[in-house]
């Protein structure tokens, strides 16, 4: 989803020399096969936006591949990039690297101030660790390796599938599901009540390309705090009105039911999004305009495939 908005977005922008590979013509998990394509083509600036994924269930079930897969693409590309001597490298982290109970909102520097919220916490750990190896690149070698922590992210190219999304695209799937069946009721997780924050990846995009044009890290100044940038909205609702904007967006009719068994995982994610202000960007695509997008990408490329 990110690589694809990245894409779409460096296109429009001119760039004509984009190096892409689809996960099955490059697994960033072996190491040889991603020494070989930066040995090959010396990418200049590197996004790497490429990670193993999921919603609270797949966290659940799968932490090791979780923990794995995502340090070996870290160790892998950000390895290759020192390398190869790439200039300049944007490493995509997540806002699940801070302590369930941050103050809000949630300000950089609150890394590594508590304890991660338990049901993605090998995925965090990950994301913590490629934060810290840009940053030992910048220390040790003087690289131009910077990262950035999205909030939650949706849009074209989302994954869709129930058994493995995130919050926002499973409630699109659901809530679609439901009015094609004529069921009477839709049944979520959770209580409704912990508050999330959206961004829609074509925002995100755009704010990749601003820190790659005006971010750099400084060796002088190669702490884990400083080669790293919140991205959000600086917005957020809570899950109960985020389920009532995608159903209105849908079109279903019938009843949410919550099933409070299942856990809820952080109660507040809210980005304080002063430092990227401070470069110029602002977010420009509204939750419910988003949540259309979204819908409308589903419609006519997800559920067809």
């Amino acid at each position: 989803m990110v690589g694809s908005a990245l894409c779409r977005l460096l296109e429009s922008e001119g760039f004509e020399h984009i190096l892409v590979r689809t996960r099955t013509e490059l697994d960033l998990t072996d190491a040889s096969a991603v020494r070989a394509f930066f040995a090959e083509y010396r990418p200049e600036y590197v996004f790497l936006a490429a990670a193993k994924v999921g919603g609270i269930l797949a966290n659940r079930d799968f932490p090791a591949e979780f923990i794995a897969e995502n340090l070996s693409i870290e160790l892998n590309v950000i390895g290759a990039a020192h390398e190869f001597d790439a200039k300049k490298l944007l490493f995509l982290g997540s806002s699940c690297i801070y302590p369930r109970d941050c103050p809000q909102p949630i300000r950089e520097e609150y890394l590594l101030s508590g304890s991660l919220e338990p049901t993605n916490r090998p995925y965090a750990l990950a994301k913590i660790a490629g934060i810290e190896l840009c940053a030992s690149h910048v220390r040790q070698y003087g690289r131009n390796f910077i990262a950035c922590m999205p909030t939650n992210l949706y849009g074209p190219g989302d994954n869709f599938d129930p058994t493995s999304s995130h919050v926002l695209p499973a409630m699109i799937r659901k809530f679609h599901d439901a009015k094609v069946s004529g069921a009477l009721s839709v049944t979520l997780w959770w209580d409704g009540t912990p508050r999330r924050e959206f961004l829609h990846v074509d925002d995100m995009a755009s704010a990749c390309l601003a820190l790659m044009r005006r971010y750099d890290a400084d060796p002088a100044r190669a702490a884990m705090l400083d080669i790293f940038v919140n991205i959000g909205t600086g917005e957020d609702v809570t899950i109960r009105e985020l389920a009532e904007t995608v159903r209105e967006v849908v079109g279903y009719g019938g009843a949410i039911e919550w099933d409070t068994s299942k856990p809820n995982g952080t109660p507040r994610k809210l980005l304080d999004i002063s430092r990227i202000r401070e470069h110029g960007w602002a977010y420009s695509i509204g939750l419910r305009e988003g949540i259309e997008d979204a819908y409308q990408w589903f419609l006519q490329r997800w559920q067809h495939s």
